[in-house]
């Protein structure tokens, strides 16, 4: 203990007993020396990066439904959706049919007329009467998977509806028809896509026979033998949406 306090007066005692250029000198030699040197130190300037943790992304689980949950899900959803609007297509279509027997809203029907490309009234109520309710939602079952494909998810598209026209909202498909692209159209809920298929069968030719018996009778299963344009397939096509009608209780749907 005793040492440790007598070196620091003995450089003291040094110090004040020489003179000013003997300090100069010690301080030169103490410079050039190993003490006076600072041997492998670095300034620390930032503190150490944290070890950053990476995030780990858990894939979603894909979640597998049963035909039965599928099948539920697409009655809970369109349904409701297909009878509103067939109760204001079936709305109109008695609402012009009146003003035709008597002779009103003349002008409205003009409209309609133009509207649809037709010429007599006649044809004008073939193509305004909503077809059943069981129909529509067999053609929907069949197009869309139950709800499922990926036109429904990405375009609200659930009747495999084309596009022709550049500047309406499409989306493109992955086949071909020979060298040309195909695009499906996209809506903006599945109200307007159900709206826009009454349209289309009302206003394409391909269904000009359908719409003459649909004017004559409600029964589905008579109905379907008329569209047979619809599908590439044909009569296979027309006996598959039968067996979707009776199989999934469908014409239950429909407005007697």
């Amino acid at each position: 203990m005793i040492r440790y306090f007598i070196l620091p007066v003995f450089i003291l005692l040094f110090f004040t007993a020489c003179d000013q250029s003997e300090i100069k000198k010690f301080d030169k030699k103490l410079l050039k020396s190993d003490l006076g040197k600072i041997k492998e130190q670095k300034m620390i300037t930032t503190l150490p990066k944290k070890e950053e943790k990476k995030k780990v992304v858990k894939k979603k689980k894909k979640v597998n439904i049963s035909v039965a949950q599928k099948k539920q899900r697409f009655k809970d959803i369109l349904v409701p959706i297909v009878t509103e609007v067939y109760n204001q297509l079936q709305t109109q279509f008695e609402t012009v049919r009146k003003d035709i027997a008597n002779n009103k809203n003349q002008e409205f029907i003009k409209e309609l007329k133009e509207f649809y490309e037709v010429e007599t009234n006649e044809e004008l109520l073939k193509a305004l009467k909503p077809h059943p309710i069981s129909i529509t939602l067999a053609q929907g079952a069949i197009e869309s998977a139950w709800l499922t494909s990926r036109f429904t998810k990405v375009a609200n598209n659930i009747f495999g509806v084309w596009s022709f026209r550049k500047n309406e909202p499409r989306v493109e498909a992955t086949g071909m028809r020979g060298d040309k692209k195909i695009y499906l159209k996209k809506y903006k809920n599945l109200k307007a896509a159900v709206f826009d298929y009454y349209k289309n069968i009302g206003k394409n030719w391909a269904y000009d026979e359908f719409r003459t018996n649909r004017l004559l009778t409600n029964d589905p299963y008579i109905l379907v033998d008329y569209l047979g344009s619809y599908s590439e397939k044909k009569e296979r096509y027309t006996n598959l949406l039968k067996r979707m009608i009776e199989y999934n209780k469908f014409d239950k749907y429909d407005i007697k």
